[in-house]
């Protein structure tokens, strides 16, 4: 793709690449969002490893948000500490206030147990400046630093007490280059501990859901949203900042029970293959369907409907009402039945790979003729386009299907759901 970067037309797909070796022209100022919970020493280490940042301190703003800790966190003058009650693991709540109290350009989310190297506020930030839908993932590392002062290098202390980095995000920045091909999957690399974003874009996504009250899920669900919503996700390698711990995963004390209430939460939140139940269906719909035309009999309209759904299990049809419902807030691709069809096994797949693939803003199956019969549009495309109309769009692709039959005469149901 010969794409070329223009600030006022913004990114086609998700090409943060089309900014590499860019910089704004005015460094922009900064909201740094640190949630804390009854860590007070982990709090004074990333506190002091903020004020290294190689940032012009006039630009950053630090807010404390405490999560109703028995006794609220001491912080320098500079620091605006807020505070709100104990009422559960209210992570998600405590990152909203600080969005609520922060007045700078650029939201940059930390841990109290996530310090940050001096370079971290530079390289996290650089892209939203850039382009304001983008969202930044930093590269959180791992160390055992009890008994570490709080006034140590970051830079220093962290590596010379490293644990294991975990192999799973690794492995899915490398596949993903960087989160360049990024899908919507990709939601699960987005670790809220170290994430940025412009206020404009965090305020547009509604930020995160304030119904999470127990540890884990809350960043996950704000990621896919934040997808869906046009963001633009980029992991950034140089943006390195220090978890006191290992991850999640590796804890001896790693609660199965508790990670998998988290999934079943997540999985009826984000209603895409993979994440949501493999036979109960979610309270979401992954895919609307609509059509076909008015003009179909109730015979070809019944077969048309049925056989796209019996390919697409997380699709639901659309009424008049239900599309504003929130059952359909979280829909990623829409299906519109051009003309009646018959969809055989498999007859869809190619259309909708081709879709999640990310390169094409719309697939169109078409018969021999040339007539359309499906369009396949992604939502997250369609919203990308309407917040940047000049921009290079992703191409439509036409495709044609042996298993998508064009039905002409009237149906016979009965055959059609007997099988023969």
């Amino acid at each position: 793709m010969s794409a070329q970067y223009n600030p006022d037309r913004g990114l086609p797909g998700n090409r943060w690449d089309l900014l590499d070796g860019m910089t704004p022209a005015t460094l922009p100022s900064i909201s740094v969002i640190v949630a804390h919970y009854e860590q007070p020493e982990q709090l004074a280490r990333t506190l002091h490893a903020l004020d290294r940042q190689d940032y012009p301190r006039a630009s950053v703003e630090i807010i404390v948000v405490d999560d109703g800790s028995a006794e609220s966190p001491r912080v320098p003058p500079h620091v605006r500490l807020i505070t709100q009650d104990d009422r559960g693991f209210r992570l998600a709540a405590a990152r909203n206030l600080g969005f609520t109290a922060a007045t700078h350009d650029v939201l940059v989310f930390l841990d109290a147990d996530t310090a940050p190297e001096p370079d971290y506020l530079r390289a996290i930030s650089r892209l939203p400046a850039l382009n304001w839908d983008c969202v930044t993932v930093g590269h959180r590392l791992h160390a055992d630093l009890e008994d570490t002062p709080a006034s140590a290098a970051i830079e220093v202390i962290g590596p010379e007490r490293a644990l294991p980095e975990p192999t799973w995000l690794l492995d899915a920045y490398s596949e993903s280059e960087a989160l360049l091909r990024a899908d919507h999957r990709s939601y699960r690399f987005v670790v809220g501990a170290v994430i940025a974003c412009t206020r404009r874009f965090f305020a547009e996504t509604g930020g995160f859901d304030e119904s999470f009250t127990a540890y884990g899920g809350e960043d996950w669900e704000w990621a896919y949203r934040a997808w869906l919503h046009g963001a633009v996700l980029a992991h950034v390698p140089d943006a390195v900042a220090w978890h006191d711990g290992p991850d999640q995963a590796g804890r001896e004390s790693a609660d199965l029970a508790a990670k998998n209430e988290e999934t079943l939460r997540l999985s009826d939140l984000i209603p895409v293959p993979g994440s949501r139940g493999r036979g109960m269906r979610p309270g979401r719909v992954d895919i609307a369907v609509s059509g076909p035309p008015d003009d179909a009999s109730a015979g070809q309209r019944f077969v048309s409907l049925d056989s796209v759904l019996a390919e697409l299990p997380g699709a639901a049809v659309v009424t008049s009402t239900g599309v504003e419902s929130e059952r359909f807030d979280r829909v990623r691709t829409d299906v519109t039945i051009e003309a009646p069809v018959r969809v055989h096994p498999g007859g869809l797949v190619d259309a909708v790979e081709a879709i999640d693939g990310g390169r094409v803003a719309a697939v169109v199956l078409c018969d021999l003729d040339g007539t359309a019969l499906l369009r396949l549009i992604s939502r997250r495309e369609r919203t990308r386009q309407a917040r940047w109309p000049e921009a290079e769009s992703l191409p439509t692709l036409e495709m044609r299907s042996s298993g998508v039959e064009r039905i002409v005469d009237e149906v016979d149901v009965e055959a059609y759901l007997g099988g023969w």
